[in-house]
């Protein structure tokens, strides 16, 4: 396959990477040049994959995450939408119904609150109710998180409010190598998922510290990806790293603040990055919890009704006679993001060392 002519527009940070000649070669990317790579593919291999959103045609999307698709692939397949996000939403149940593969930008997380009816009601339903006649495979794409001073309209973290509805897959990723696996493995899925990228680390790894410099994806290894076809498989956690200590849940930019701090502080935590909320990977998360005794979990998400509630009582019910201390969370705060106080509202690498002190002294 040959290499995309990204738009003149598009931000050279967000250029796509040239495609390989050799099947299996790899080449660097960020994780907006690997999710881009991801449709790419898929619009090669499927034509019944289309790409709608705002702004996602010409302009290739706010993060360019969409830029070349459209010359490339023509305006019946990568067309903007206008801005209504029940719309859009609405209209890709429709075409998934009838044998498409949409694949839907939500250009914030923030907006898509909407769409809630067309995603609760229709796309996560519509298999069920049809007692499997008709299927709804979109995948819905959006950004979320904070760390870019983006506000309570540009920072929001609303993966809880899906992981709670039947029908719906959810899925975070939080390195350009799992963006484009687990994006493909999406796109084939014959149910409706939710796709959040957190876009603090589109470009690069980011360790919680927001006064150092800010690091890219070009010396990361994950920044590698295979310039072709893979996929993740949805619903399998990845231990980033293996330890004794406290096993410690999280996903997204948290992975990599979690992994900065246990460097700094030289716990030997399990990390282990979740990847899919749902299905959730239990069996991972009890293996490792009845190994070390301990769980921490962090989400940037408040706290209140968050994910971690939902981890905290499936360890407290599935491990709790190998528990050796209370669970901890590290979360955001029951508040809308404050942009004057972006990182007292972040879990930082403060709060977590706090939290490590406290379940290590149990």
């Amino acid at each position: 396959m040959t290499a995309i002519t990204p738009d003149p527009l598009a931000d050279e940070a967000a250029r796509i990477a040239p495609e390989a000649e050799r099947e299996g070669e790899t080449v660097r990317m960020n994780m907006i040049q690997a999710i881009n790579s991801a449709m790419d593919v898929m619009m090669a291999r499927d034509d019944n994959v289309v790409v709608m959103g705002e702004d996602v045609g010409y302009f290739g999307g706010v993060f360019r995450a969409t830029a070349g698709l459209q010359k490339k692939y023509g305006k019946t397949r990568v067309f903007d939408t206008p801005i209504t996000e029940c719309g859009i939403i609405g209209v890709a149940v429709g075409m998934g119904a009838y044998g498409l593969r949409p694949v839907p930008e939500i250009q914030f997380a923030d907006y898509i609150y909407p769409a809630l009816d067309q995603l609760v009601s229709e796309a996560a339903r519509l298999r069920y109710r049809s007692a499997g006649e008709f299927i709804a495979p979109l995948t819905v794409r959006s950004p979320f998180g904070g760390g870019i001073f983006g506000g309570q309209t540009h920072s929001q973290s609303p993966e809880g409010i899906f992981t709670h509805v039947s029908g719906l897959k959810t899925v975070i990723p939080s390195t350009p190598y799992d963006a484009k696996g687990l994006l493909i493995a999406a796109i084939e899925d014959n149910d409706p998922v939710i796709f959040f990228e957190p876009k603090r680390i589109y470009n690069g790894p980011f360790d919680g510290h927001y006064d150092t410099p800010a690091k890219n994806w070009s010396s990361h290894p994950a920044g590698e990806v295979p310039s072709g076809y893979y996929r993740i498989p949805l619903g399998k956690a990845a231990v980033v790293r293996p330890g004794e200590a406290v096993t410690i849940l999280c996903y997204g930019t948290m992975v990599h603040v979690v992994a900065n701090t246990i460097a700094e502080t030289g716990v030997d935590a399990e990390i282990i990055d979740l990847r899919t909320l749902m299905p959730l990977d239990i069996d991972t998360i009890m293996e490792s919890v009845e190994k070390t005794g301990r769980c921490m979990i962090v989400h940037e998400a408040t706290r209140t009704q968050g994910f971690g509630a939902e981890l905290s009582a499936v360890v407290q019910e599935r491990c709790f006679y190998h528990l050796e201390a209370p669970i901890e969370r590290v979360t955001g705060f029951d508040t809308p993001y404050p942009h004057s106080l972006e990182w007292a509202y972040f879990p930082g690498p403060v709060r977590i060392r706090e939290a490590l002190k406290k379940i290590l002294k149990d």
